[in-house]
């Protein structure tokens, strides 16, 4: 049996590598990244939906496919949010940040009117059809970082004072809060907080200021957590959580399901948690039921596919040279990837329970069509980054692009400021007496003199005759102040620049 080379391993790892190295170096690798992380991400939630939500449905309308029929229906239109996100041109989609961010603070003040309705202790919905709702919040998030990226660009210049890196963000982002916590939401009040976070910590604002923002947090969240019994039981779960075992319930129960899943899993389908074991099993505990059916593995194919989408959002913020697409670009990627990394931390209680969804995979029509036009808008700024558009504009839009009907990019400028009309007729200039501009510089000349107001016309002639004179004996001077007879005798010392700001070169022959 003839043994492998000692290298063959370190050598194929090394091919692999550079393969892998120059193909994410292609012009539209993070288009098509995205373009997979999306696919996944979808595919994976709609079938763990299916099977999260059987026994429910079946209790309740007798049909296993009742609740996955609506979150089809919902990812239909998230595949229209995602298209128009791709297809809008981001200088479009950039000048109506400020109008959907006020039609979103105005559906945040009207659902705490009867027109909201109340469902789980909180009134965030608006009820549009018998059983479709709308959560304002979803898409206040993305007004937000669409809108504080527009400022903080705009205003870039100023943003070492405080008072213009702050205002008008913070104060909005705060008014934005307050509502919330008047509904209340806190899961929708911790992801504005990491879009206001993430849109601080990518404009550059100094350290001082997120230590500011810390301490500030965490006296919030204290308070926050005292005066509301549920969460301060909420917290004490978290911290003892045999000694309340009805607040602790959920959070003992996921255990339970990721530790009975294993390596691989019961099966898909399989699973036991999901049949009244497991609270709310298709949205908030989703991941314990992935972990339960699929196993580790399964856990850890949702977590790379979380991971590849922080890498890619964060590749394409880099790449692009426009400051308000890397501004976005980082935002909605750390938004999503953090808005993840919460959910699947209180579902393995590394973290309180807090109500967070798990981006499109846990079931939910608001979160879902909104997260999918955030991945139309990052897959925007993929196509726009330099080497992306000159490939676009060069080679065509190729396979994917043709498939979806995309036009070549072209290169993204931003919106253009307003200029005055000018006039059709130049204004005349102030203070100029009428019939002046049709006589000459002598009658002009005579005139001041007569009036007293300056020399005779002849002081003027003789002092030009002077200038003039002066001038043409220059001419057959050299560039050191010399003339030619100077030169031809050896005397360089003259009077020119060089000899007067010591960087020529004397007569001599030496430098200075």
């Amino acid at each position: 049996m003839a043994r492998r080379p000692a290298g063959a391993g370190a050598r194929r790892i090394a091919a692999l590598r550079t393969a892998l190295t120059g193909w994410l170096g292609r012009p539209l690798a993070d288009f098509h990244l995205l373009l997979a992380v999306f696919g996944l991400l979808t595919a994976l939630g709609l079938v763990m939906v299916l099977s999260a939500s059987s026994p429910t449905s079946v209790s309740s309308t007798g049909s296993a496919y009742s609740v996955f029929a609506k979150q089809a229906v919902f990812a239909c239109v998230g595949l229209v949010a995602f298209y128009v996100g791709l297809r809008v041109p981001l200088r479009r989609i950039r000048a109506l940040s400020a109008p959907a961010l006020l039609v979103c603070l105005v559906l945040l003040v009207l659902v705490l009117t009867p027109l909201g309705t109340e469902a789980g202790g909180a009134r965030s919905w608006f009820t549009v059809l018998p059983g479709v709702s709308f959560q304002p919040i979803e898409v206040a998030k993305v007004a937000l970082a669409l809108w504080g990226a527009h400022v903080l660009v705009t205003k870039r210049a100023m943003l070492h004072q405080y008072r213009h890196l702050l205002v008008p963000l913070v104060p909005v982002a705060l008014i934005m809060f307050a509502l919330l916590m008047l509904q209340p939401d806190l899961g929708g009040t911790i992801t504005l907080v990491v879009v206001l976070i993430s849109l601080l910590w990518f404009v550059g604002a100094p350290m001082r200021l997120f230590a500011a923002l810390a301490a500030g947090l965490v006296v919030g969240v204290v308070t926050l957590a005292l005066v509301a019994d549920y969460r301060e039981a909420r917290v004490l779960a978290f911290l003892n959580p045999e000694a309340d075992p009805d607040a602790s319930f959920q959070s003992v129960q996921a255990i339970y399901a990721l530790a009975s899943g294993g390596l691989f899993g019961k099966g898909l389908s399989q699973g036991t948690a999901k049949w009244q074991y497991l609270p709310r099993p298709t949205d908030d505990f989703i991941f314990a039921v992935i972990g339960e059916e699929l196993g580790l593995l399964g856990c850890a194919v949702v977590l790379g596919l979380f991971a590849l989408l922080a890498v890619t959002g964060l590749r394409i913020a880099s790449r692009n040279t426009d400051p308000w697409i890397r501004l976005v670009s980082g935002t909605l990627t750390v938004w999503l990837v953090a808005q993840a990394a919460i959910n699947i931390g209180y579902v393995v209680r590394l973290l309180p329970v807090t109500g967070i969804t798990l981006p499109l995979i846990s079931a939910g029509g608001t979160s879902m069509v909104t997260t999918m036009l955030v991945f139309g808008i990052l897959a925007n700024c993929a196509r726009h980054e330099p080497e992306a558009v000159a490939a676009l504009r060069t080679f065509g839009p190729g396979r994917v692009g043709g498939l979806l009907r995309l036009p070549a990019t072209e290169p993204y400028r931003p919106p253009a400021r307003r200029r005055p009309a000018r006039p059709s007729t130049p204004p005349k200039r102030p203070g100029r007496p009428a019939g002046v501009s049709g006589r000459s510089a002598a009658q002009l000349m005579e005139e001041r003199w007569r009036a007293g107001r300056s020399a005779p016309p002849s002081d003027y002639r003789r002092r030009g005759a002077r200038r003039t004179g002066q001038q043409r004996s220059a001419r057959g001077r050299g560039s050191a102040g010399y003339t030619s007879r100077d030169r031809d005798s050896g005397r360089g010392s003259g009077s020119g620049d060089s000899g007067r700001y010591g960087y020529g070169r004397t007569a001599e022959g030496g430098n200075r």
